[in-house]
């Protein structure tokens, strides 16, 4: 829970000047949104990351450098609420005069309902594999308005978890689809132009390359990829749709509810179910998940596992960040055996 006290320790920090005339300060709340914004302010700034690699974004205590970061910010970049809803207090507070972008409400984001239950249903996916530039069978803030009212709903205990992080409205894993992350680079040039028109045209630049940057991994995902769509798989939670929806994957379920939720035995059983019902082939995990319940999954099935990092946690942040992400995440998934 954000305190106000933590205010008066950011105000006494010393102030950090800008090293760049003219170029806003920026913050951003998890690696994936950095990484693009830095690629945007490549060359002329560096924005400031708010929850560290390896933090978990449904639950942190900012830093005073962090904090300090809101404080002094002209910009914000951050997912939105539905990922990080403990960051609203300190926005208010801390960086209450600066422009904030909700990028799962901007313009062009492909937004998805979260699947429920430890079977998911087919969703119907027809991806391109890479091409992405037609989304018109989905609404692109559909999703986003159910984000927008879920605390008002019931929590039942089967769409809510121990953070409030929801399960019954928008999935905020959009990053992991490039064509958001495209789209996302001109949102983020164009803030930034607004408050550096000085820059304009280098931010525009920076965005274009980035987003060849991204179309050049994604295709070379997919091409490693192609083994791999005939298979089943299962991920430990619900995190990757965005990731199946750019290249043509389909996940047969999940083992957890989500991140922030222990999976139940009966839960455990009924993928266990899954994996035999479907001969899955492979079983991901996550690096902060308790391997044993993997174990237990994988246990007399034959199914292969490999781990999954959908914040790219060992990754370095920066310009580069985000290709890497995916290639990560493809990796991964294309040698699961």
């Amino acid at each position: 829970m954000w305190k106000s006290g933590a205010a008066v320790a950011v105000a006494v920090l010393a102030g950090a000047g800008g090293a760049w005339a003219g170029v806003p300060k920026v913050a951003a709340d998890i690696t994936p949104v950095h990484g693009l914004v830095a690629r945007v302010m490549q060359g002329l700034g560096a924005p400031a990351l708010v929850v560290p690699p390896g933090a978990s974004p449904h639950g942190y205590a900012m830093r005073p450098s962090e904090a300090q970061a809101l404080d002094q910010a002209d910009l914000v970049f951050w997912m939105g609420e539905a990922l990080t809803p403990w960051l609203e207090g300190p926005l208010e507070e801390l960086a209450g005069d600066a422009h904030r972008v909700e990028l799962l409400a901007a313009e062009g984001t492909e937004v998805l309902a979260f699947r429920e239950g430890a079977r998911f249903e087919a969703h119907g996916h027809d991806a391109d594999h890479g091409d992405h530039e037609d989304h018109e069978d989905h609404d692109d803030h559909a999703g986003h308005e159910d984000h927008a009212d879920h605390d008002s709903r019931e929590d039942d205990g089967d769409h809510a978890d121990a953070h409030g992080h929801s399960h019954a409205g928008a999935d905020p894993h959009a990053w992991l689809l490039p064509a958001n992350a495209q789209a996302w680079l001109d949102v983020i040039a164009a803030e930034l132009a607004e408050h550096d028109p000085d820059n304009a045209a280098a931010y525009k630049a920076n965005a274009e390359a980035g987003k060849q940057e991204i179309a050049d991994a994604a295709a070379s995902i997919s091409a490693s990829l192609e083994p791999f769509r005939a298979k089943q798989f299962i991920v430990f939670h619900d995190a990757y749709q965005y990731f199946e929806r750019g290249f043509g994957l389909n996940a047969a379920g999940a083992i957890s509810l989500s991140d922030a939720a222990k999976p139940s035995p009966a839960r455990i059983a009924e993928v266990r179910g899954v994996v035999a019902d479907l001969k899955v082939s492979c079983v991901f995990s996550e690096p902060q998940f308790n391997p044993g319940v993997v174990a237990t999954v994988l246990d007399g099935t034959g199914a292969g596992t490999a781990l999954l990092d959908p914040l790219g946690a060992k990754l370095e942040p920066g310009p580069q960040f985000y290709p890497a992400l995916l290639r990560d995440i493809g990796s991964a998934i294309a040698g699961c055996e």
